[in-house]
């Protein structure tokens, strides 16, 4: 039986594995059992880069973990990013990249490379970053951080939390000290919630957080104008991709719907940060420039969406890049297997887009048969 292999890289949020929970756990097992059906083995590895690092630097780990695990074989190699890992795999694959010296020197294994996969992925920018990267956003984004990790091990954090951020979030544009001063409490209390082990890691992973965010500069709109005018894309390596919008109700649409406190205030949270994601600057449109993005939605929707449509997280036409493979209502989770019932994990993000395992295993059709046929 053949071999391929694939390259996982995390987003934002994102993890290989932590606190016990593991963060692309139903993507990976999804794509071993579609490849075992036509007869081949795939090999899955998660890279476990840096969260909020430059992109350049969580490329360079990407780039790496590759170089050291991939063998001298010529098994097809391919690349899936979420969210901001998207970024990596496509900047890792541009002919023209400069990552380090080192780095450099160990890119041979790109003769290989048969496809770059994004999920969710800004290649566009996303306004939420601009907002992430003040000095009260960065308090916000440590604290989302906490939430997310321990409501996918925990199934749901305490209500007094997610009432702290939702009272923070509700005031973004104000002077926001005292909820701040609840939220720090708040990141304490959740991760004293877990097992002596699990918070200690997890107090390691928000340590990175707190410490190198310059990955949120760089998905700011504006800078992600740059990086498209200097990363190419890989002559012979398909490029596609999976795009999500979720619906936005207001708060009291989501307190008589949702079936449990915690998931009203999820919701909450999920409005506040997909309102904020659609603040777009027309001058930085988080969207191709060639103006295709519209025709492209209204092909595979049989309508275009409002301009303001996004994942929570990701506007959606900013998630666009190369063939759209799947696209449909989801939120930013959703789509590596974070949503509510049988076939998911935890859903800790209450978006209301109604995504479940029928569109979960649709999605995943697509992407494997896009890898399968770059081979």
């Amino acid at each position: 039986m053949s071999t391929s292999r694939v390259y996982l890289s995390p987003g934002m949020f994102g993890f290989a594995e932590l606190a016990a929970y593991a963060y692309f756990e139903h993507v990976a097992t999804a794509l071993r059992r579609r490849y075992a059906m036509r007869g081949r083995t795939l090999e899955v590895r998660v890279c476990e880069v840096h969260p909020t690092s430059s992109v350049r630097r969580r490329a360079a780990t990407l780039a790496e973990v590759i170089a050291h695990t991939s063998g001298s074989s010529t098994d097809p190699i391919h690349i899936l990013g979420h969210s901001t890992g998207g970024l990596d795999g496509r900047l890792v694959a541009s002919p023209s990249v400069h990552l380090d010296e080192r780095t450099d020197r160990q890119l041979g294994w790109r003769g290989r490379l048969r496809s770059v996969t994004t999920l969710s992925t800004p290649h566009y920018g996303t306004p939420l970053a601009a907002f992430f990267a003040t000095a009260k956003g960065q308090r916000l984004l440590y604290a989302i951080s906490a939430l997310t990790v321990a409501g996918l091990k925990l199934g749901s954090p305490p209500l007094a939390a997610a009432s702290a951020l939702v009272a923070a979030l509700g005031r973004t544009s104000e002077s926001i000290g005292v909820e701040l001063a609840l939220v720090d409490r708040m990141t304490d209390g959740v991760v004293r919630l877990l097992d002596e082990a699990s918070g200690r890691t997890l107090r390691g992973w928000l340590r990175q957080v707190r410490d190198d965010q310059g990955g949120i500069v760089q998905l700011m709109p504006e800078a992600m104008d740059l990086f498209e005018a200097g990363v190419e894309n890989r002559p012979g390596v398909r490029y596609q991709c999976v795009a999500a919008f979720a619906p936005i109700q207001g708060p009291i649409d989501w307190m008589r719907a949702a079936r449990s406190p915690w998931r009203a205030l999820s919701g909450v949270i999920f409005n506040a940060l997909a309102r904020i994601t659609g603040r777009q600057d027309a001058r930085y449109p988080c969207a191709p420039q060639d103006g295709r993005a519209d025709g492209i939605l209204a092909r595979a929707l049989g309508a275009v969406p409002p301009a303001d449509a996004s994942d929570g997280v990701v506007p959606l036409r900013s998630q666009l890049w190369g063939e759209l493979v799947w696209v449909g209502l989801g939120d930013h989770l959703d789509v590596v297997g974070h949503f509510p019932g049988p076939g998911g994990h935890t859903d800790w993000l209450a978006s209301g887009a109604g995504f479940d395992g029928a569109r979960f295993d649709a999605l995943m059709d697509r992407v494997a048969e896009g890898m399968w046929q770059s081979e």
